[in-house]
């Protein structure tokens, strides 16, 4: 039996001149949200690209969000296997 769940994540940016700020959140099905952040500052030498700043931003946010989603997981395990859980990305 094939079970799909669905799940959302949203990206906002904030740009001020040369930097660019992403926010990441995670919004699961059982209401569980999680919020993670990324900043890029674009070198002053660098032609201004809006897409890049914003993608490496985003980049990092993800990341932080994988981070935070690998440790939930972990303390969802421990809490039913009451073992330690070793999670590595």
């Amino acid at each position: 039996m094939e079970t799909i769940v669905e799940c959302t994540v949203e990206l906002e940016f904030r740009e001020a001149g040369p930097l660019t700020q992403a926010a990441a959140r995670l919004r699961m099905r059982d209401g569980t949200q999680l919020t993670a952040h990324g900043v890029t500052n674009r070198n002053p030498d660098d032609p201004g690209q809006q897409r890049v700043g914003e993608e490496v931003a985003a980049a990092r946010a993800l990341h932080g969000l994988t981070e935070q989603l690998l440790e939930k997981a972990g303390l969802d395990i421990e809490e039913v296997t009451h073992t330690a859980a070793h999670l590595t990305h």
